[in-house]
């Protein structure tokens, strides 16, 4: 069979674009089909200009393909849409086969509005090989776990679902021959990896772990799915053959929790810190559980090349805590910041606003923390009833999402100030909002640049006052597309402080963010509206 892999799209644009996160999920699906004997034909869709039918069409004329697949996260309705359409429409009518977060969140529902002849369903690695015999053979479908699909009577069929993969170290390595993956390297900026730690930046993304221990109710993993992990030898294994393969000089863990056991954690540091003394150079970041954070594991961290960390604190009520199902405390929450702060060891994450269970006074307790301990560090934000998660049943089951489909398309990549609570009252949560935004500029720092070079298309060198230790830093190769209207969120290369540098009208604009709220939001509205249009 004739195997066409579609890398989607992940920014509005029909020009090429390399700001997007690399997509591992699709990585491994290609390293698992072609250990199966199958050979695939790639098409990254970031690295052309045109329309995305116009795109696949040319793809298409060159070769008669069997099988398409695709997939994305659960913001990429209207990408994969125009994708399936796409393919649909041209008059060699391969099989298109979908796969990722937007599927497994809403399997039923995406299975009928975007009408790709088969889905994937969770983790597809063994779900797509055993799909491809089957297809290969014109085998039973129904023996095949974990997809959708409608029979030759156009009944819906949905087979019994996957079983997590338990031994991850059996997968092979994910595979970006065809991904275009040293073009996206060749245009990796400074000002989008690691919050501007290096100047010329050449990033691996990894996995060491799948899924989450816990079940906060925010998130994706609520739907439920065991956590397993790599081995330390299989991690390294890839790491090391990333920096040979692609000369990477930093990394980027995905895991959601890195340091659930400690002692991994160490034996991690051990291992990767031979690899940052051969190269010094060399910076990475990861995610840690709040309740394993001390000074002793950030020194660790940092003398093995750590520059950032991730940590979700959600909220500073016990309350809200709970009913999230988040298994911390206020009290290891301070203890994560204070040992942060100690170490000046920059912390990535913040509060979110809104569960079920916050009330004024919860609201309250959280937001009297960040602006007494925060220092502008730590972000805030309302929580999005992501599809899949346990607060997007609830949205459903109270009627605050009407139409799970209108929502999916139009409303989630933008941010919701829903009232999801069940005891604050619409007029509450909008004056939560207008505190939060206020917090907001009246906390983070926003810098202008005494400098602004330009040495490239779109590329400037910037030159900036920190405005905590007041050392004069130069940034350079940072990706600016509008001079008059941007800001990067960076981190201080002397003391470690995250602030942000502005251009004037970006700064004007957060001062008076309430004010214009209105404005921005009907604007941005109208602009993803006209440009998936234009797709």
């Amino acid at each position: 069979m004739k195997i066409l892999f579609i890398i989607p799209r992940y920014n509005l644009t029909n020009e090429k674009n390399y700001n997007y996160v690399f997509p591992l999920g699709l990585g491994y699906i290609s390293s698992v089909i072609k250990e199966a004997g199958y050979e695939i034909d790639c098409l990254n869709l970031n690295h052309f200009e045109g329309t995305i039918e116009g795109i696949i069409e040319k793809k298409m004329n060159k070769k008669k393909y069997d099988i398409v697949c695709s997939g994305h996260t659960g913001i990429g309705y209207s990408i994969i849409e125009k994708i399936v359409r796409a393919v649909h429409d041209h008059p060699s009518s391969p099989k298109i086969i979908i796969g990722g977060a937007l599927i497994t969140s809403e399997p039923e529902l995406m299975l009928k509005s975007l009408n790709p002849d088969f889905i994937v369903i969770s983790e597809g690695e063994k779900t797509i090989v055993e799909l491809l015999k089957c297809l290969e053979k014109n085998e039973d479908l129904e023996k095949v776990n974990g997809i959708g699909y409608r029979n030759n009577d156009g009944k819906t069929i949905f087979t019994k679902p996957r079983e997590p993969i338990e031994n991850l170290d059996s997968l092979p390595i994910p595979d970006f021959e065809g991904f275009g993956y040293n073009e996206k390297l060749e245009h990796t900026y400074s000002s989008e990896v690691l919050a501007n730690a290096l100047d010329y930046p050449r990033p691996y993304y990894i996995l060491g772990s799948r899924s989450c221990p816990f079940q906060c109710t925010f998130c994706y993993h609520s739907i439920g799915s065991k956590y397993r992990v790599r081995s330390i030898e299989n991690i390294i294994c890839e790491i090391d053959l990333a920096i040979k393969k692609y000369r990477i000089n930093c990394l980027i863990l995905y895991d959601d929790l890195f340091s659930t056991n400690k002692e991994r954690v160490y034996e991690f540091c051990k291992r990767i810190k031979e690899i940052t003394n051969k190269l010094p150079e060399f910076k990475w970041s990861c995610s840690l559980w709040v309740t394993t954070v001390n000074t002793e594991l950030l020194k660790t961290l940092k003398d093995a090349g750590c520059v950032i960390v991730g940590m979700g604190f959600e909220s500073y009520s016990s309350k809200v805590l709970r009913s999230m199902n988040k298994p911390i405390t206020p009290q290891q929450i301070d203890n994560a910041v204070r040992a942060c702060n100690k170490a000046s060891m920059p912390i990535t994450g913040g509060f979110i606003f809104g569960d079920v269970a916050e009330t004024k006074e919860t609201a309250k307790e959280t937001l009297d923390y960040w602006k007494n301990n925060g220092d502008g560090q730590l972000q805030l934000g309302f929580i999005q009833p992501y599809p899949g998660s346990a607060i997007y049943h609830h949205c459903i089951k109270k009627g605050i999402i009407k139409d799970k489909l209108d929502f999916i398309k139009n409303k989630i990549s933008h941010t919701n100030w829903i009232n999801m609570t069940d005891q604050m009252t619409d007029e509450e949560i909008h004056q939560l909002k207008e505190d939060l935004l206020r917090a907001r500029r009246e906390g983070y720092r926003y810098v202008i640049p005494s400098q602004v070079k330009k040495t490239g298309k779109k590329v400037y060198t910037l030159e900036v006052k920190c405005p905590f230790c007041k050392d004069t830093i130069q940034y350079k190769n940072c990706h600016i597309l509008n001079r008059i209207h941007y800001s990067l969120y960076i981190n201080c290369r002397n003391c470690n402080k995250r602030y942000y540098i502005a251009s004037f009208l970006r700064k004007f604009e957060m001062n008076h963010y309430q004010e214009l709220e209105f404005l921005r939001r009907n604007y941005l509205l109208a602009r993803d509206k006209l440009l998936k249009q234009r797709l």
